[in-house]
């Protein structure tokens, strides 16, 4: 019955007559209003200006709204400039990304010290965090004294050919260990800046957490380390387990 109705072109009109005021009629109540009085203003040239709605030549100015006793009602400020918008959305942004950065400094600093209840829970953590790099480096130095100790025939061979060119099997095995050698005394050298790096990480994040445990609150110690590495995860609540 309603589609037999929609369908007559006599019904289309009014349903399109209706649609068109419903949407007049949010439109007009989405739209502010300006508050009913007498404006009132001083324009560039000294003039006192009256009018029932905001005035156009005050746009700039402070206009007052005044009451029918002549009482102000209210005072309306001047329409801000492109650039004074632009400035005052620009201070919102910076208090709001302050706002978020207070907010995570929080959340770290309570998830520090959740995850680090006390000072040898972080001591385990840091002890755990070395071990892997400790280990890497016994390899290390294992390595280094086996190619140490091979090195020693082939020189003693080398000697015997002193004064003449070394037969390309002998002076291939020579450069193999020599390489090997180099590489390995490089990833020692890494592995002891690896270690400082780790401890100086948990140093940084243990004086944080000493203040906290004494009572300082949450998010009032300033930026959280984040450097990356052991104590950077711990402080993001993540495992430390491996830097």
């Amino acid at each position: 019955m309603v589609g037999k109705f929609v369908r007559q072109p006599g019904a289309r009109r009014l349903v399109a007559l209706a649609l068109c005021t419903w949407a007049v009629a949010a439109w007009s109540q989405a739209t502010p209003k300006p508050p009913a009085g007498i404006y009132s203003c001083i324009d560039d040239k000294g003039r006192r200006i009256t009018a029932d709605r905001p005035i156009p030549e005050c746009a700039q100015r402070e206009q007052q709204v005044l009451n029918s006793d002549g009482s102000v009602r209210m005072v309306v400020p001047p329409t801000p400039t492109a650039e004074e918008r632009a400035a005052r959305e620009a201070r919102e942004r910076a208090a709001a990304e302050a706002r978020a950065a207070q907010a995570d400094a929080v959340r770290r600093d309570r998830n520090l010290m959740m995850r680090y209840p006390n000072e040898a829970a972080h001591l385990r953590a840091r002890e755990s965090a070395l071990d892997s790099v400790r280990l890497a480096m016994r390899a290390t130095e294992d390595r280094i004294k086996q190619l140490t100790a091979e090195s020693k025939p082939l020189r003693t061979e080398a000697e015997f050919y002193e004064g003449r060119s070394l037969p390309p099997q002998l002076r291939a095995a020579i450069d193999a260990n020599e390489a090997a050698l180099e590489a390995q005394r490089s990833a020692s050298a890494s592995q002891a800046v690896e270690l400082d790096r780790i401890n100086r990480l948990y140093d940084t994040e243990l004086e944080r957490l000493r203040r906290l445990w004494a009572g300082a609150p949450p998010g009032t110690l300033g930026p959280v380390a984040v450097n990356g590495g052991a104590a950077g995860k711990s402080a993001r609540g993540g495992d430390t387990r491996q830097p």
